[in-house]
């Protein structure tokens, strides 16, 4: 049974097929038809709907992609649709500013800009475009409307006005906060299960007890499997409710990053701490897939273009291993034991990420390249983390992503860099070198050659980078 509020409604479900996405959902059982399909894979934003969370006393609103979004994800959450924002018959401010501003032209995306933008406003403290841009992000317009809705947008954030949500968010939060309990709860329908542990400890009996099940996170990746390859996972383990794995911290020698942590929350938490995975996680994806996708999740999949891995390979991150009672530490390069496949046992997850802070170095950088720069998949990702003390290479470590069946380390580049002079002639080797760390593969993303060509380059521009020979601000349309 699950539990969770429709805007101001108690809903209580009982038997539903766990598989069951909050898109089909609203459209298929409580008849809400406002919001949209485009895609099914979370790129459009047409099917995008609010979810809103009692945090600290304080109601917090994201936007998610319904189409992605499992039912189980509701419980103990207030899911709004645009069906929920007029009152009475005023627009809200958010569906006002798209008609002054003449944002919505063949309308179909119109409901999710909508709930991206009432989210935005939730969140903003004023006018600011390139926040605009993000929240928007992963909303596309095929009508190529998208100068009056930043226009619309604008009006929206510059002049606030308090809504029915604000008036009646300090009951939300008392009627979220009574919805939340510690028992394990289990939706099923249609022969399907989910359980929702809400403990490491839970999760860690359950799925000892059901090593087969299948674990989701945040569900941008493997929720595809239901939308795009029209497949049922029989026994799934939502881990949302486990808080615990979702805490990130600092303490004097590393960061502790909780593995069901989302990837904005990690944007945000290593925004001071290593800027350079913040920025990069940016063009990772939209924002509604970094407030559900999570790190563990990206690191489990063992895809060979995930981009958090190349990341954490170059930064030599550990993780952390529960299986029952027993926990154990694993290096991060010893995980994946090819493509698509880690050296997890049957019924053991990762409980959370290790950044030891002795091994960041000042100049951190990764670079992703794809075709084109926003929710896109990298052809080819990297990542340089050197020391480099007096001209000379005292610590070395780079790893890259779609250049092998898993992420990897580049060793016999790193060898060809350290304790050399980081001059034109070393990297010149160095890059040489790459030709025996990667033998790519061609698909339609990038031939072979490329790939390879395109991972010497990027040696080179971290040297010239390093030098000061290219701008602050690099200008480069595929490549941040």
């Amino acid at each position: 049974m699950i539990q969770f509020l429709l805007n101001n409604q108690l809903i209580t479900e009982e038997a539903l097929d766990p598989n069951l996405t909050v898109l089909n959902y609203l459209r298929g059982h409580q008849h809400r038809t406002g919001t949209k399909e485009g895609c099914a894979s979370g790129d459009c934003g047409a099917c995008s709907v609010t979810l809103g969370k009692a945090v600290d006393g304080e109601m917090q609103y994201e936007t998610v992609n319904s189409c992605l979004t499992l039912v189980s994800t509701l419980q103990g959450k207030q899911l709004i649709t645009v069906e929920d924002l007029r009152h009475g018959r005023a627009l809200h401010p958010a569906q006002q500013a798209m008609v002054d501003c003449h944002g919505s032209q063949c309308g179909f995306c119109t409901p999710g800009f909508v709930m991206s933008l009432f989210s935005l406003q939730k969140s903003a403290s004023g006018w600011d475009r390139h926040q605009a841009e993000s929240a928007l992000a992963g909303n596309l317009c095929r009508c190529t409307g998208y100068r009056p809705i930043m226009a619309a947008a604008q009006q929206l954030c510059s002049q606030p006005v308090s809504d029915q949500f604000d008036h009646h968010a300090a009951s939300v939060v008392q009627r979220l906060e009574a919805l939340a309990n510690n028992q394990m709860q289990q939706l099923s329908g249609d022969g399907r299960r989910c359980y929702l542990p809400k403990t490491p400890a839970q999760l860690a009996q359950i799925y000892l007890a059901h090593p087969e099940a299948t674990l989701i996170a945040g569900g941008t990746d493997l929720s595809l499997t239901i939308t795009q390859q029209h497949k049922r996972i029989p026994l799934l383990i939502a881990l949302e409710q486990v808080t615990a794995l979702r805490v990130c911290s600092e303490f004097d020698d590393h960061y502790l990053l909780g593995a069901a942590a989302s990837l904005q929350q990690i944007t945000d938490f290593l925004a001071d701490r290593i800027p350079g995975v913040s920025e990069m996680l940016h063009r990772f994806a939209s924002l509604q897939i970094r407030l559900q996708g999570t790190l563990g999740g990206n690191i489990a999949n063992a895809s060979p273009i995930g981009d958090a891995s190349p990341m954490l390979l170059a930064l030599n991150a550990s993780l952390l291993l529960q299986h029952g009672e027993q926990q154990r530490s694993l290096p991060l390069d010893r995980f994946f034991t090819g493509y698509r496949q880690t050296c997890l046992q049957p019924g053991e997850f990762i409980r959370a990420i290790r950044i030891d802070k002795v091994t960041v170095s000042p100049d951190f950088v990764a670079w992703k390249v794809s075709k084109r720069l926003d929710d896109d998949i990298s052809a080819v990702f990297a990542a340089f983390n050197l020391e480099i003390e007096q001209g000379h290479v005292r610590a070395v470590r780079i790893a890259f992503g779609g250049m092998a069946a898993t992420p990897k380390r580049a060793t016999h580049c790193e060898q060809a860099l350290l304790d050399q002079p980081f001059n034109a002639v070393t990297v010149s080797r160095a890059a040489a070198a790459l030709a025996e760390d990667f033998q790519p593969l061609s698909d339609f993303r990038a031939s072979a050659s490329y790939r390879l060509q395109v991972a010497r380059n990027l040696l080179r521009r971290y040297y010239h980078r390093y030098n000061g020979e290219l701008p602050c601000v690099e200008v480069a349309r595929y490549v941040s």
